[in-house]
């Protein structure tokens, strides 16, 4: 057990501190430094201190013990915070940033798939909080890891530059839709009862579930309105992509050209498909490149049903399930927001070209 420092003042330095400590002009820190070492002198111990100036004891113990070696000079300046790194000089400390540093981003880990704070410390023979401050000023996150890939498709410039210009540039007198499906959503059904959410508790829910069945989501989104058509079927064949196309064909007026936005997906390409469309002289297929979904804007309102509606949801049936998603759609239609893009094909080309000389580069 640690025994409190005995403080002793002279009468010239009881008067400078209760002065100190009364000033409104000092900073508050010095003022309440005074409080302490004065009230340290009057026999107090650190605790009674600590709940009297409604601080922690650590604190008090640290200004009496400098008052103690230093004296008023010990409780009037700051010390410098972090230290120099083991004594190290500032040039020293400047290479082992750049060390850090490099062995980051030019190494991997002999025993990982990647650095930890702890890890690179022993690699470069400091501690992990010097790590952890290097890192952080850098923006370097060894934890993390963002997924990509850049499209082979040989056609990719000439679809991406047809994709984008419906966004940005759409025919007059015509309808332009994004169109996925969301296919197998699973109706899943906890085992328990979730508990609700409370101060100090976030909500909890079943680590395990039910599974009754699944089904598929086609949607089709108005690019110009934001407004979605949806419909769920039971099973995704070229059968099911004809019927919602005819659902989308039927709700655009007959004067009006139809440009649907989609993947390269087997169904929408089946001999069936295609006949139709041949047929419907004011239907056409827009097709973006292969690995390219990013390019559908229908993926950022999937993405956000899945969050919103799918993911933390609990059916207890597939027509449950099918239900949700109806009404969710059907709300969402009620204030509809366009999903406005912004990057021309330009821009996207340079990007895209940068990636694949830095892929060629890391594969020599």
């Amino acid at each position: 057990m640690r025994v409190a420092v005995r403080i002793e003042l002279s009468e010239g330095d009881r008067q400078r501190l209760e002065r100190l400590s009364r000033s409104r002009s000092a900073a508050v820190r010095l003022r309440e430094r005074s409080r302490i070492v004065l009230m340290a002198a009057g026999g107090m111990t650190n605790k009674a201190i600590a709940e009297a100036l409604g601080t922690d004891q650590n604190k008090v113990g640290r200004w009496r013990r400098r008052f103690a070696d230093e004296g008023l000079d010990g409780i009037a300046k700051e010390r410098p915070r972090g230290g120099n790194h083991g004594g190290k000089s500032t040039e020293a400390q400047a290479e082992l940033r750049s060390e850090v540093i490099r062995l980051t981003t030019q190494t991997d880990p002999p025993d990982a798939t990647h650095w930890s704070c702890r890890s690179m410390a022993r690699a470069a023979g400091t501690t992990h909080s010097f790590v952890h401050r290097v890192w952080r000023s850098c923006g370097l996150k060894p934890h993390l890891v963002r997924t990509f890939k850049v499209s082979t498709d040989p056609r990719f410039e000439e679809k991406l530059t047809d994709v984008v210009g419906l966004y940005l540039n759409p025919p007059d007198n015509a309808a332009v839709f994004s169109f996925d499906e969301k296919s197998s959503v699973q109706a899943l059904d906890r085992t328990q009862p979730g508990l609700p959410l409370k101060k100090g508790r976030a909500g909890t829910m079943t680590h395990d579930f039910k599974r009754h069945g699944t089904t598929s989501l086609f949607v089709a989104l108005d690019v110009a309105s934001g407004a979605v058509i949806g419909e769920t079927y039971k099973r995704h064949r070229h059968q099911e992509v004809l019927k919602f196309l005819r659902k989308v064909e039927k709700a655009v007026p007959k004067d009006q050209e139809i440009h649907i936005i989609l993947d390269n997906y087997a169904t929408h390409k089946h001999a069936r498909v295609m006949e139709w469309i041949e047929r419907q002289k004011r239907v056409f297929l827009h097709f973006t490149p292969t690995s390219a979904s990013w390019l559908n804007l229908v993926e950022r309102f999937l993405s956000t049903l899945t969050e919103k509606q799918i993911r933390r949801g609990v059916f207890h049936s597939v027509n449950h399930l099918e239900q949700c998603l109806k009404d969710y759609i059907e709300t969402y239609n009620e204030d509809p927001r366009p999903l406005v893009w912004t990057k021309p094909a330009g821009e996207i080309l340079k990007k895209v070209e940068r990636a694949r000389k830095a892929l060629a580069a890391a594969s020599t």
